[in-house]
């Protein structure tokens, strides 16, 4: 028997009656006649299964693609191709571009939900692409819970870095919590990293609204490309100021990069990828700055340049951990 998902035909196709049965079925008058009816059908031959549960698993997906992603998806699709996860994708299009054109998107509702987490371990990056085209990339030792439903895509940083990169998705605000501060976009590209003490946002493309967790809609700071800033742990947020995106994020090719920056935001950054915490001794060692770059598998490398950059010395403490300090 011919397998109609792969043709195109004068005659109505197995889709084409998968997705009439399916708008009928959304309607409340439905006999118990008609019902038996829609049975037989389905029970006729495998394939008629097969296409009626895959245009149920488009429509409760729907939900979660931004307008323009669905327009797209509604397309025509390509009409042969021997590769067969191809030709399947391309029905699904197909059995939805029916869907749409016999008006199932404009009465029924059916909301859709998308859970999951995502985490990196030591000196691990990770890539994750989400249902609506959004990206996001894990730097090392971070966690990400994502939750998807009607009207708000959320997302919260329990620890660690992200890089995101939002799909624009004008009904649907792309909301990032970390620590006390939260971030609100509806699409662009920016990184947050949490740390103990403050969280720190980086815009590289686009707008983004940065508030305290519990602030008021109207108490939050505005960011553009090239601009950062800090909330703290009370969720105050600092004003924006002017940061090298490329330099903070280059974390997502291997590198650290330092620029004038204190000896303790460096032990705090390298730490990220030790097992052990890299520590500095006291405050005046600390507010030493260092100007350099170095690769984040490599950290030994920057421990053994540091007293040849800087007057100081790394010791190794009895737990295995090091600490810089003082020559």
């Amino acid at each position: 028997m011919m397998d109609t998902r792969d043709c195109a035909c004068g005659q109505t196709t197995v889709r084409d009656e998968a997705a009439r049965w399916f708008v009928r079925l959304q309607e409340p008058a439905m006999d118990v006649e008609e019902r038996r009816r829609f049975e037989r059908w389905l029970n006729e031959h495998p394939q008629h299964r097969d296409e009626f549960q895959l245009l149920e698993g488009l429509w409760s997906a729907t939900d979660l693609l931004p307008h323009t992603r669905l327009q797209a998806l509604c397309e025509t699709p390509p009409a042969h191709s021997k590769r067969r996860p191809l030709v399947r994708y391309a029905v699904a299009a197909s059995v939805l571009a029916i869907a749409v054109g016999l008006g199932l998107f404009s009465g029924l509702y059916r909301p859709a939900i998308y859970t999951a987490e995502f985490s990196t371990a030591l000196g691990e990056r990770r890539h994750v692409a989400l249902p609506d085209g959004s990206v996001i990339d894990l730097n090392s030792r971070s966690r990400v819970q994502v939750r998807y439903e009607k009207g708000h895509r959320g997302i919260e940083l329990t620890q660690g870095e992200a890089m995101f990169s939002v799909e624009h998705d004008s009904d649907r605000p792309f909301v990032v919590e970390a620590g006390s501060g939260k971030v609100t976009v509806t699409g662009t590209r920016f990184d947050v990293r949490r740390g103990a003490a403050e969280t720190r946002v980086v815009v590289e493309q686009g707008t983004v609204k940065v508030q305290g967790r519990d602030a008021a809609d109207n108490d939050f700071v505005s960011l553009t490309a090239g601009l950062g800033t800090r909330v703290d742990t009370q969720g105050k947020v600092a004003a924006a100021y002017a940061v090298n995106p490329a330099e903070l994020t280059a974390w997502r090719n291997g590198k650290l990069v330092f620029n004038n920056a204190s000896l303790a935001e460096v032990a705090e950054e390298v730490s990220r990828y030790r097992e052990k915490p890299l520590t500095v001794g006291n405050d005046k060692v600390g507010n030493l700055r260092l100007t350099s770059v170095f690769k984040s598998d490599n950290t030994e490398a920057l421990l053994k340049a540091l007293p040849s950059i800087l007057p100081v010395a790394v010791r190794t403490l009895e737990d295995g951990s090091q600490e810089i300090i003082s020559k």
